[in-house]
């Protein structure tokens, strides 16, 4: 693995944001602990990016328009295309996407914990039938903090 893996890192109120770039497109989001070390963007993409997360942490509205690397199953991306149509400040659960997908709740949570876009493709407005569910196949913890963020950031639910 390369000494530095992102082609930036964007401090934001929630985590350190890892940016991934590959041939011109974003191809990985990650959510890292505060406290690390901010990186100045090196590509323009990366500037980009960085640019359009910090007009989404102004403005829970703000919709991203970035070139996105292609990655995963058909499956996932037919539940990332789902996901992605979730407008802010809106929820819909594992349940009601796999229904609409023809699935089952299971399946959809692993492609929303697989999803390489976080942010970009909103798997924090998936929510659990009885509660917040998991996030970033994490079910507590740093990550689960992250998504309570994101949807009190949204007013889709209460930050804890």
């Amino acid at each position: 693995m390369p000494a530095h893996p992102f082609q930036a890192k964007l401090k934001t109120p929630f985590a350190l944001l890892g940016i991934r770039v590959e041939d011109d497109r974003i191809a990985e989001i990650v959510f890292l602990r505060r406290e690390g070390d901010a990186l100045a963007p090196k590509t323009r993409i990366a500037a980009r990016a960085c640019a359009q997360i910090e007009r989404y942490v102004d403005d829970p509205e703000f919709r991203f328009d970035l070139p996105l690397a292609s990655r995963g199953t058909p499956f996932q991306r037919r539940v990332w295309r789902k996901i992605a149509a979730i407008g802010p400040g809106r929820t819909r659960s594992y349940g009601e996407l796999a229904r609409d997908l023809g699935s089952a709740p299971r399946a959809v949570g692993q492609a929303c914990g697989a999803n390489p876009l976080p942010l970009v493709v909103p798997c924090h407005r998936v929510l659990a039938a009885g509660g917040i569910g998991g996030f970033a196949h994490h079910e507590d913890g740093f990550h689960l903090s992250v998504k309570r963020w994101l949807l009190a950031h949204e007013g889709a639910a209460p930050a804890r």
